[in-house]
């Protein structure tokens, strides 16, 4: 398993917004995707945190070959 796709799960699962946040400004964030630190916060929030659980488990499934993964968009 990728080391980087770990620490992703990792910091989305236990900080949420904050995590996706560190996420996006360092060398963990996937090659041209840019992530939703707004979504993870928000719908963390409503879900009571199932929406960061998921997008947790997605991280481990990233797939750049797709324009779209749970929490990122393509830049």
């Amino acid at each position: 398993m990728d080391s980087n796709k770990l620490v992703r799960f990792l910091l989305t699962f236990f900080l949420g917004c904050i995590g996706s946040i560190i996420i996006n400004h360092s060398s963990l964030k996937p090659e041209g995707f840019k992530s939703r630190s707004w979504a993870y916060f928000l719908l963390g929030l409503i879900t009571f945190g199932i929406y960061d659980l998921v997008a947790s488990i997605c991280n481990l499934t990233f797939d750049p070959s797709k324009d779209k993964n749970i929490g990122y968009v393509k830049e």
